[in-house]
């Protein structure tokens, strides 16, 4: 049986996307690890009480160990003394993969650079196969040399799907028959629910969890304008509509705790109020899942059956959430979202040229604070619904997109080292084909202070462009198509935009390594 250490910490965009509940994660992981035959050997996770983005050295936290076959609370204090003792069991891992009693590494929001320095250090020099999410701990990993089989950011991920996509990736690498365990019912779920549902209200997860809905609309727009599939400009109309629908039900699901039936609430109350539009939908979800989450704790506290629990509290939460919204919710909604739209606008009219500008620079703050996909991604959506493509969306492909392809492009022909090449590449790739993973570049950022001024300065002035040449666009589809999809004869100077965007990042990154190489080399 294969024995696997799972590793890291409760991140930053992670801690709102499960990484905030270490006993559901490790439940996840067990489960498909043991479908594989495999077993945790060891582990050792960082739990913050707040998202690394603002946690301070003094904040609260908790350092989480393996024991026996369970998860165990090793020490809780202030940040900063649970990362030292997080050391001392780094070494410990890094002994059992040298005494070969681990086969691979899951790791998620990881240090390579210190936390998990000796553990990845011994994991790359033993070639054991490694599987983690988490932009910039990713990058670093490959960058050290690991053999890293399974990569993503942490955009869009859950405990589960994190949990399936590692297990899948040893699997096929060490060639076990794996099937994914998937499934658990509404009862269940309830049950087990500890956490206080009104701190699992999150605009950022639900949005985030969104966006396949976005990336397929995106998509379905982008083949309709190819001229022999055109008809499929109504299957996008109808994908425009459906995504309040979408948002709805996810925000009902990770509210009420309730899995399937938070879903079947979300799809009911998403379909009456669907006039609300983004906004509406987010809310009258939410709604749904405080209204679904009480009504099943009441049936659970009267001895209801379970499945007469579980369809009172998809249906008629769903229904009661869906009717407060058709009739008092969705005309607000839609009020707001115009006037979003409309002040967009405005400031445009105003001045084109540094509006632009002024998105471009802030967006990267945006998105590395972890603010993008709770305010400006509902935004982008807002333009998406009324007009078909959107201004921040032009900016998003332009200022992180091509921002961030020009970052790792020049890090595959002029990096600082030679492992610098094989970590940019898959980043580069996936910018390029996917329109997304803009977290490729941030080791490259982080590092130097010039590649990151490089990065704000391209969006910056790609951000002017779109300004000056009122371009619309949309980002999260493959940058060669995404020309294609900007506003009526607006082409050419979208992809204008984008080449500006991409071939100044990657002039200051090219140069401000070939200066720290002379440097080096120097000493």
């Amino acid at each position: 049986m294969k024995k696997i250490a799972f590793i890291g910490s409760s991140g930053g965009n992670l801690f709102k996307q499960g990484g905030s509940d270490i006993q559901g994660m490790m439940k996840e992981i067990l489960l498909q690890a043991r479908a594989a035959e495999m077993e945790v050997a060891a582990v050792q996770y960082i739990l913050a009480s707040a998202s690394l983005d603002t946690a301070s050295p003094d904040s609260p936290a908790k350092l989480y160990t393996w024991r026996d076959g369970n998860l165990y609370l090793e020490k809780e204090g202030t940040l900063s003394r649970i990362n030292e003792a997080a050391l001392a069991v780094d070494a410990q891992i890094a002994e059992q993969i040298r005494a070969g009693q681990i086969d691979g590494v899951m790791f998620v929001s990881a240090e390579p650079e210190k936390i998990n320095h000796l553990a990845f250090e011994a994991a790359i020099e033993e070639g054991l196969p490694l599987a983690g999410t988490g932009g910039s701990s990713v990058a670093k990993v490959q960058n050290m040399g690991g053999k890293v089989l399974s990569a993503s950011g942490t955009t869009g991920t859950t405990n589960r799907t994190r949990a399936v996509a590692f297990t899948t990736a040893f699997a096929k690498e060490w060639g076990v028959r794996y099937r994914p365990v998937i499934g658990k019912t509404g009862a269940q779920a309830a049950e087990n629910l500890q956490a206080n549902i009104w701190k699992r209200i999150n605009f950022r997860g639900i949005m985030m969890t969104s966006l396949p809905a976005f990336i397929a609309m995106a998509i379905c727009l982008a083949i309709s304008r190819i001229p022999v599939f055109t008809d499929l400009s109504s299957v996008f109309d109808t994908l425009v509509a459906a995504i309040p629908v979408v948002i709805c039900a996810i925000a009902a699901k990770q509210v009420s705790g309730l899995d399937e039936v938070g879903v079947v609430a979300g799809i009911v109350s998403g379909v009456l109020a669907v006039d609300g539009g983004i906004i509406g939908g987010l809310v009258v979800g939410i709604v749904a899942g405080v209204f679904s989450y009480y009504i099943s704790i009441f049936c659970f506290r009267h001895n209801i059956p379970g499945t007469t629990a579980n369809i009172a509290a998809g249906g008629l939460g769903g229904l009661a959430a869906g009717l407060i919204g058709m009739y008092l919710i969705s005309p607000v909604a839609l009020w707001l979202g115009n006037r979003i739209c409309d002040v967009i606008n405005a400031a445009i009219d105003i001045n084109p040229v540094l509006a632009g500008a002024l998105a471009g620079v802030l967006i990267w703050p945006a998105i590395i604070g972890g603010v993008y996909h709770a305010a400006i991604l509902p935004i982008v959506l807002l333009e998406m619904e009324e007009a078909g493509f959107s201004f921040l969306g032009a900016i998003d492909m332009t200022g992180l997109v091509m921002v961030s392809a020009g970052i790792t492009l020049a890090n595959v022909l002029f990096p600082r080292d030679k492992g610098q090449a094989a970590a940019a590449l898959p980043g580069f790739l996936v910018n390029v084909g996917f329109g997304t993973f803009v977290e490729a570049a941030y080791p490259f950022m982080f590092s130097s202070r010039i590649v990151f001024a490089g990065a704000l300065i391209s969006a910056c002035a790609s951000g002017a462009l779109v300004g000056l040449f009122n371009v619309r666009g949309t980002a999260y589809v493959p940058s060669v198509v995404a020309p294609a999809m900007a506003n009526e004869g607006h082409g050419i100077q979208f992809l204008i935009c984008m080449l500006v965007a991409a071939v100044l990042a990657f002039l200051i990154t090219a140069l401000a390594n070939m200066k720290e190489k002379k440097k080096n080399s120097a000493v």
